[in-house]
């Protein structure tokens, strides 16, 4: 029997099953509809990111982390492991255990490779290379772009690029692939930054070079639904050119993020509810998964320079964070870029251990636009990595505290 409803959501991931969420709790009858099917056959809610994405991207990362811990890591705090072994079956185990509470490839690699090819350096490139290089691959990643990381802040780059091949990842930038070939192993061909021919052998490849938009089979073009480079075209409210429809998350423009997605299937939910939010794009955090971690939210400093935007800038580094020595992790660097005029916070750039939880401070001080000076007058907790986050803020005026 048809049934009608009020709201029809198509794809449940984050973006989607937020967004019919909420437009439940605002009393529209509403159904979520998704193709995604396990291995084994059966409906799963999520997609990308629960399934194949972030969740068991993430978990892989935190095993891998507390094997090398194990390993390394560990005997600096005076606790030594006898006979450590590498369990991959219950580690890849634990995180579809994980998922159920290219990329899907990386995270199902049945044993440690020797050596591992991957091709592209970007968010998943780095991380997936940093989970098979800490259980024991010779990890090498080749980029095409000239420059490492160059979303991101200038200056964190090169502190990640600094730690990231002290760690032993090897990095070549400025890459032209011109062949592949898969016998005994994986056989990459490529002209490196000066234009010479180049060959690699490895035992695996990943292939990291981004995502599309999965917008086929929706029948756009029978029913009119514009698209612009394959992403449904919409306005700055996510409406479409067709009256009564709407498009979020990775289909749509703007950074292919779950919590982007969410932040727009809710917004989305409470427009058709007659309610009028907004979602600011510029305070959306970014962050990597690598040790360290890297998260930014805002402007860069090369950001600010092309638009003219008059700047101050203040650092301050892990090695005299408190916290951070007595975690034994002192790697990395906060920084703060504020207006020179009005002191009011342009962006926040983080590399270092738990980046990605420090960097919400930064996105809530930038949603009420809080000066540096703001962050710097407010009491952080002592020891905590936090602290780092106020002395940044300081040293924007030259006054941090702590070092």
């Amino acid at each position: 029997m048809a049934q009608s409803f009020d709201v029809v959501v198509i794809g449940g991931g984050p973006g989607g099953y937020v967004a019919a969420i909420r437009a439940a709790q605002l009393g529209l009858k509403t159904a979520c509809i998704d193709d995604w099917k396990t291995p084994d056959g059966k409906p799963a809610l999520g997609g990308t990111c629960t399934n194949i994405g972030c969740i068991p991207s993430k978990a892989l990362l935190q095993s891998s982390e507390n094997f090398e811990q194990a390993g390394h890591g560990f005997a600096e705090h005076g606790v030594r492991v006898k006979g450590l072994e590498l369990d991959l079956a219950q580690m890849l185990k634990r995180k579809d255990q994980v998922v159920k509470a290219s990329n899907d490839g990386a995270l199902a690699i049945p044993e440690v490779p020797k050596r591992l090819g991957v091709i592209g350096a970007g968010v998943i490139g780095l991380e997936m290379g940093s989970v098979w290089r800490r259980l024991g691959s010779e990890v090498t990643i080749l980029e095409a772009l000239p420059v490492f990381l160059g979303a991101a802040d200038e200056q964190i780059a090169r502190e990640a690029w600094k730690i990231f091949s002290k760690q032993g990842l090897k990095i070549e930038l400025g890459v032209k692939i011109t062949g592949v070939k898969a016998k005994k192993g994986v056989t990459v061909e490529y002209t490196d930054a000066e234009g010479k021919a180049q060959s690699a052998i490895f035992d695996r490849l990943i292939v990291s070079i981004g995502r599309i938009a999965n917008t086929e089979g929706l029948n756009a073009e029978a029913v009119g639904l514009k698209l612009e480079r394959g992403f449904v075209a919409v306005d700055e409210h996510c409406r479409t050119n067709l009256p009564s429809v709407w498009a979020i998350g990775d289909v749509v423009r703007g950074p292919m993020l779950a919590h982007k997605a969410e932040e727009e299937g809710v917004a989305v939910a409470e427009r058709i509810a007659g309610q009028k939010p907004h979602v600011d794009f510029n305070t959306i955090p970014w962050v990597i998964y690598t040790t360290p971690e890297i998260a930014w939210v805002g402007k860069t400093e090369q950001q600010l320079k092309v638009e003219g935007v008059a700047y101050r800038a203040g650092t301050f580094p892990f090695m005299a964070n408190a916290r951070a020595r007595a975690l034994g992790d002192t790697s990395g660097l906060v920084k703060f870029v504020a207006d020179a005029k009005t002191d009011v916070i342009l962006g926040v750039h983080i590399i270092g251990a738990f980046a990605s939880e420090l960097i919400a401070e930064a996105v809530v001080a930038m949603e009420f636009r809080a000066s540096s000076e703001d962050i710097g007058m407010i009491c952080h907790a002592h020891p905590s990595l936090s602290e780092a986050m106020k002395d940044a803020a300081l040293a924007v005026d030259k006054r941090a505290l702590n070092i």
